[in-house]
């Protein structure tokens, strides 16, 4: 049951029970009930107004889809369907994006023919847009893919919004990019899920930019994943953001190491002694 309907139906009660005498004997808190009831009614009216609340957020209640970014970093935690995002707005790209993928999300009436790619207007202007990507000779990149949200179509729909995009090496993104995601969406069935974290690598200097609004181009991307359960296990990626053809093994990198590259940490709310021992070691092979 709601607050709103908590609250009124207490104050019904009270008043059928103690009738007037309590109501002038206690203004106060009948008047503090009200404004409760009044600010409960005026956000339900903003929260509906808005399609992307109606399901249930990706983040929440689950702490190992928060990351925690390198002190300093320009962060807007955004929780949307099918993933949650740290948008940087000096850079215009996602800090990093992350999402618990489960062989569930990955079919559904969803498809991603006919969504478009839009600007997203919960982050300020300016932003990346569309035309920032014409002629940029570099592919709209999804980080949290539009093959991991085919379960919902509003999740589909905030897939493509580009707080969750890179500008990307097109042979990259279709490439040994797209194979990392489809290997992803196997674990996710063998192991009954993993948690997903990926984004953008700036090494230090200055980056190229692309469109009127100077969205700014990584050098590279990492992607790390995590199986939690009896056997917790996890492994690192980076791939530059250029051409290549190169079996999956080649980009392996520890947790610690895509940390100290990136400055976040990955999966802090993991028991300490678990979290240092996942992201220490790194084998294909184990996966």
């Amino acid at each position: 049951m709601s607050k709103i309907k908590i609250l009124i139906l207490s104050l019904c009660s009270v008043a059928v029970l103690c009738s007037c005498d309590f109501m002038e004997h206690n203004k106060p808190l009948v008047r503090e009930i009200g404004k409760v009831v009044a600010d409960e009614i005026r956000q339900s009216g903003s929260d509906g107004g808005d399609s992307r609340h109606t399901e249930r957020y990706a983040g929440e209640d689950d702490g190992l889809l928060v990351q925690t970014d390198r002190k300093g970093t320009p962060a807007q935690i955004l929780r949307r369907t099918g993933y949650t995002v740290s948008y940087n707005r000096e850079t215009k790209l996602p800090n990093w994006v992350a999402w618990h993928l489960t062989d569930d999300r990955t079919k559904g009436p969803a498809k991603r023919s006919g969504v478009d790619f839009t600007a997203d207007t919960d982050v300020p202007a300016p932003r990346a847009e569309d035309s920032d990507y014409y002629g940029s000779g570099y592919d709209r990149g999804h980080m949290c893919p539009a093959a991991d949200n085919k379960y919902s179509v509003q999740a589909m729909e905030e897939s493509f919004l580009f707080t969750n995009m890179c500008p990307q090496n097109g042979n990259l993104n279709r490439g040994d990019w797209n194979e990392m995601e489809m290997a992803c969406r196997g674990w996710a069935g063998k192991y009954g899920g993993v948690y997903v974290v990926c984004g953008p690598i700036l090494y230090k200097g200055r980056h190229k930019t692309i469109g009127r609004n100077k969205v700014v181009v990584p050098d590279a991307f990492f992607k790390v994943v995590l199986r939690t359960g009896k056997n917790p296990c996890a492994i690192g990626f980076i791939y530059k953001n250029a051409e290549g053809n190169r079996p999956k093994g080649d980009y392996v990198n520890t947790v610690d190491d895509v940390e100290r590259i990136t400055g976040i940490d990955f999966f802090p709310t993991l028991p300490d002694d678990v979290e240092r021992k996942v992201e220490a070691k790194a084998d294909i092979r184990e996966w």
